[in-house]
């Protein structure tokens, strides 16, 4: 591709600053725009312009939120937690979709276009059957429920051709919504496929399917997802499950798959206008302190413009200006706090975009966007069994959180038992942080596990420290510390850990119901 000019926004110490923030004063964004020549662009690699230093990003000075659509508090919010947005002249609401200054100020032209008309018949109208406890209307049968099941197992074989058929048809028909996608689709197409499998598992099981539904709707709206699209995606979807679902596909396979698809839709939308009432789609966080813990690993301390409701254990979805429309969840490293902060622990993985920009890239005063805060790892510290904390590698991040906050709403005589895993000890970067809490909190324990040999460094603290050396795979080293009966526990690190974790747990004693961990898999996360 040939070097071409291209104007250049500037503000903050990292290359995407706070000026592009819709609502920000014009005059500092002006006195930011430079002429710069582009060197030629590689459309696997984004361009990283080269821009002038500035001073840091001036305080904030909080204003009222936007009356139409106060932020919920935060369950355990202290008194003193912010009210309204943090940057200077935010906008009360944010909006993602067809001609939203946020996308075009990242340099994602999202054309207007002709969006489909939002038809979508009410549950029960039109031959359409909902769930009881989901769309109303009259629940789909087992007749129903074993086509769509059917007809979905038969296109498995073919999902990669199946779902890049889906997306080539989708812009074809509708090309105003290319630019909701991300550039590179392959990771895309991988989830919807498994978004499509989880639902269609939990289709004659009302309770899961609808919180499910619930996630993938509110999530739907960080992407500018509008009622209409869903009604382009019904006729795509159906085209392609009649491509490839094999000889079984007829008009009552149809007839069944496009009742669970409206039932599933309305479910959706439902979910995003109860969400639209008291949030906005995403948040503008500018980052003010980025800390490397390792050399792959960062805690990246985070700003948002509004007030952010959020538990200990959960996760939100993160987007970078560097690779537009392509979200990751990473989850909150710390409890909720009187300064409304937010931090994460990133480590950059082999071929991770998102997670190499935010560990090596980012730096104080670039802007991210926030999805709303999901997961349902969360813990009710006013009554309960003791508890028994799992984490490997970042995934620490999420218990270090859970303890904050048994440390502030933790009632008496309540234990906590950590286990942190990793490699090596140079890889144990929260330790010391969790030594401290246990020094200062008698109730808690922390135990370190190494699984590449060697031991933890630091000298062992008294009271509940063990002297132990402890080396081996975390799940099997919790499991020789058994039984765990009439524990609650939480697991969170990588899907592998999780996933040896939980069948421990069950194993030493622990009930599957008490046993709660980060998403696997999950469509939602996405």
């Amino acid at each position: 591709m040939k070097s071409r000019r291209s104007v250049l926004v500037r503000t903050g110490y990292g290359p995407a600053g706070a000026a592009s923030v819709p609502g920000l004063p014009a005059a500092a964004a002006e006195a930011e725009v430079q002429t710069a020549v582009l060197p030629p662009v590689s459309l696997l690699e984004p361009v990283r312009p080269v821009v002038p230093a500035r001073p840091p990003y001036p305080p904030a000075v909080p204003v009222p939120v936007h009356a139409s659509a106060p932020a919920p508090a935060p369950a355990f919010a202290p008194d003193t937690a912010p009210s309204g947005p943090l940057f200077a002249e935010a906008p009360g609401l944010n909006w993602a979709g067809p001609g939203d200054r946020w996308s075009e100020a990242w340099g994602v032209r999202t054309p207007v276009g002709q969006l489909p008309a939002a038809v979508l018949p009410a549950a029960g109208q039109d031959g359409i059957a909902g769930q009881d406890g989901i769309a109303g209307g009259s629940p789909l049968t087992a007749r129903d429920v074993g086509l769509v099941r059917a007809g979905l197992a038969a296109v498995v074989p073919v999902a990669d051709q199946a779902t890049a058929h889906f997306f080539a048809l989708l812009f074809l028909r509708h090309p105003e919504l290319r630019s909701f996608f991300p550039a590179a689709m392959d990771v895309h197409r991988d989830r919807l496929f498994r978004t499509l499998l989880a639902v269609v598992r939990e289709i004659d099981r009302p309770a899961a399917l609808r919180a499910t539904l619930t996630g993938l709707g509110r999530g739907h709206r960080r992407h500018g997802a509008l009622a209409g699209h869903y009604v382009a995606v019904e006729e795509c979807l159906v085209r392609t499950l009649a491509r490839y679902a094999g000889g079984d596909w007829d008009a009552e396979a149809e007839s069944a798959w496009r009742r669970a698809y409206r039932m599933i839709a309305s479910t959706m939308i439902e979910a995003a206008e109860e969400d639209a009432r008291t949030s906005p789609p995403w948040w503008q966080g500018e980052i003010v302190r980025h800390e490397r813990r390792t050399r792959d690993v960062a805690a990246v301390t985070v700003r948002p413009d509004q007030a952010y409701p959020f538990r200990a254990g959960q996760y939100a979805a993160l987007e970078t200006p560097w690779w537009p429309r392509v979200w990751r969840p990473y989850s909150f490293a710390g409890a909720p706090r009187p300064d409304g902060l937010l931090t994460f622990h990133v480590k950059a993985v082999q071929a991770g975009w998102v997670s190499n920009a935010l560990v090596h890239r980012a730096a104080p005063g670039d802007v991210l966007r926030l999805g709303p805060a999901a997961g349902s790892m969360t813990v009710d510290h006013a009554a309960g069994p003791d508890l028994l904390c799992l984490g490997g590698g970042t995934g620490i991040a999420p218990i270090r959180a859970l303890v904050e906050e048994a440390a502030e709403h933790g009632v008496p005589g309540r234990r906590v038992e950590v286990f942190y895993g990793a490699r090596r000890a140079e890889e144990l970067y929260e330790l010391d942080g969790l030594r401290e809490l246990a020094f200062r909190n008698p109730w808690l324990t922390v135990r370190p596990v190494l699984s590449g040999g060697g031991r933890a460094g630091g000298p062992p603290l008294g009271g509940p420290w063990s002297a132990d050396r402890l080396t081996g795979e975390l799940p099997e080293v919790v499991g020789r510390f058994g039984p765990w009966n009439g524990r609650e526990a939480v697991l969170s690190g990588p899907p592998a850990m999780v996933r040896r974790g939980i069948g421990a747990l069950l194993r030493a004693g622990v009930p599957a119901e008490r046993i709660r961990h980060d998403p696997v898999g999950d469509p939602a996360a996405a």
